[in-house]
């Protein structure tokens, strides 16, 4: 009892840490810094006043940035959805959302390639999750993530041409995001390929390895840490091993759903400003996979600055003007990405007094 209280209150004290105002407010200005920067640099290229002119909110175009909206309620679903699938429905939905919403929150604010996951078996400790159990699911959602990646990429490839889903304005440009996608596409499937032998298939073989891992001298500050992500593994491997085959399937329709979703948000805002035809909109989805995968090695906090740059130069040779491009990458982020910073810095307050109260509560009992 007293390693739970122990754990409870050092995460307690880490998540305060991580949830630091400046770090709310460093994406914000990295992503509106790099809009600026972009509207000045085509300032000389065309009258974006006109530009703006020229984008009529009519009714089609407003009732599909309410679709986006809509699209990204069906990603909130899929993944509430499964977190209580895999809570096997001890969480309520109200509860999974809330776990959906922290989690998304510290997607925001960390970078990209750090992952914002890492707090994730803490808030669904929080709901009544015993932390052991957490750390399990939590891997089993990255399992999930990085496998749908590596599942659907392929098939996206193979219906889409090489031009179509590489082509852009700027030849360095294409092939750096060639480049950069196919490689960051092996590292994840090599990923996906050690958390499948580490949780399912070879939990012993992979703690083995991680344990060899951690006695080099140069990892030594880190061995604690992977020595535990090898007893997590196995500890995750003994629990998925008893599941039905619905249950994987339940959790990976989930999966499929919150992402899919989130990759229509760019389709339903092409379709309100830009209409296109059904080959087009076909390449407006492929190019959103090849987006995700290349954001998923970035620096900055939740992608900010990088995201609207690359959305604006990669969708570029699909638009009218640079401008056009770059508006529709706000509205993208306005949908995607601000409304989640917004509501996590609302609720991460409410939810750090309750979690501290409810540790203080359990120390008095004692």
């Amino acid at each position: 009892m007293a390693t739970d209280n122990t754990a409870t209150s050092t995460s307690s004290s880490s998540s305060k840490n991580a949830f630091s105002m400046w770090k709310v407010f460093l994406p914000v200005i990295l992503g509106v810094g790099v809009v600026v920067w972009m509207f000045l640099r085509d300032a000389h290229k065309e009258d974006l006043a006109s530009v703006l002119g020229s984008m009529h909110f009519d009714f089609r175009s407003i009732l599909c940035i309410l679709l986006g909206f809509i699209c990204m309620f069906g990603r909130d679903f899929g993944l509430t959805w499964r977190f209580r699938a895999l809570t096997d429905r001890k969480l309520t939905w109200t509860q999974a959302w809330r776990v959906d919403m922290l989690c998304e929150f510290t997607n925001c604010i960390t970078p990209s390639a750090v992952g914002g996951s890492s707090l994730g078996m803490v808030f669904l400790n929080s709901q009544g999750i015993e932390m052991g159990r957490a750390t399990t699911l939590m891997l089993t959602t990255l399992f999930m993530d990085e496998l749908f990646f590596v599942v659907a990429c392929p098939f996206v490839i193979l219906f889409t041409s090489s031009s179509d889903i590489f082509a852009s304005t700027g030849t360095e440009f294409s092939h750096g995001l060639k480049y950069t996608f196919w490689t960051v596409y092996m590292l994840i499937t090599l990923w996906t390929f050690i958390l499948f032998t580490g949780i399912i298939w070879k939990p012993a073989w992979i703690k083995k390895t991680l344990d060899r891992i951690s006695g080099w001298h140069w990892l030594r500050k880190w061995s604690g840490q992977i020595s535990g992500l090898g007893d997590n593994m196995v500890a995750t491997s003994v629990e998925l091993r008893k599941k039905p085959f619905r249950f994987w399937l339940e959790v990976f329709w989930g999966t499929a759903l919150a992402w899919t979703s989130r990759y229509l948000v760019v389709n339903v805002l092409f379709l309100g400003f830009i209409p296109a035809d059904d080959h087009y909109q076909w390449i407006i989805l492929a190019r959103q996979f090849v987006i995700w995968v290349v954001l998923m090695v970035s620096p900055t906090p939740g992608g900010a600055g990088l995201s609207e740059w690359l959305f604006s130069e990669y969708y570029g040779d699909m638009v009218t003007t640079t401008g056009i491009a770059l508006i529709l990458a706000i509205f993208w982020r306005i949908i995607t990405y601000y409304l989640y910073l917004l509501i996590g810095a609302v609720m991460v307050p409410t939810w750090l007094k309750t979690t501290i109260e409810k540790h203080h509560k359990q120390k008095e009992k004692k």
